[in-house]
């Protein structure tokens, strides 16, 4: 097993609905929800997203019925979406628009990074079942 890859992906779970919800919020906790267009719409996109990708995928966390994301998959996900906020202030243009803007999509992006390269790869019960096996 990999050291590195402490956080089990039961625990990678609830960040993923935290910080699903978080990001929906976000426009409106830092107080930038009136100036509208792409730093108002993106964070919430993207919280919907993740909330979506988490409850179909094959973890703990997701729907049993639904679950058909490999957590490998969701973890890439992930990452681009990640990658994706860290640069949007800049892709966009909003950078200038104050800190309280675009300081939360880098720190929400670097922090969503550094949990993917912590995170494991496969849900405990397989991977019990793997070492089992």
């Amino acid at each position: 097993m990999n050291t590195i890859r402490f956080v089990p992906t039961s625990v990678h779970g609830i960040f993923d609905y935290i910080g699903g919800i978080a990001l929906i919020a976000c426009p409106f906790i830092f107080g930038f929800y009136s100036m509208g267009g792409i730093a108002v719409i993106l964070p919430i996109i993207l919280g919907i997203g993740l909330i979506l990708y988490s409850l179909l995928t094959n973890y703990e966390r997701g729907i049993p019925a639904l679950k058909f994301i490999p957590m490998p998959v969701h973890l890439i996900l992930d990452f681009v979406a990640a990658v994706f906020l860290v640069v949007a202030p800049f892709l966009f243009g909003f950078a200038n628009q104050g800190l309280n803007v675009w300081l939360p999509f880098v720190v929400a992006g670097v922090g969503v990074i550094l949990l993917v390269l912590v995170s494991q790869t496969h849900p405990y019960l397989k991977t019990k079942a793997k070492a089992v096996a």
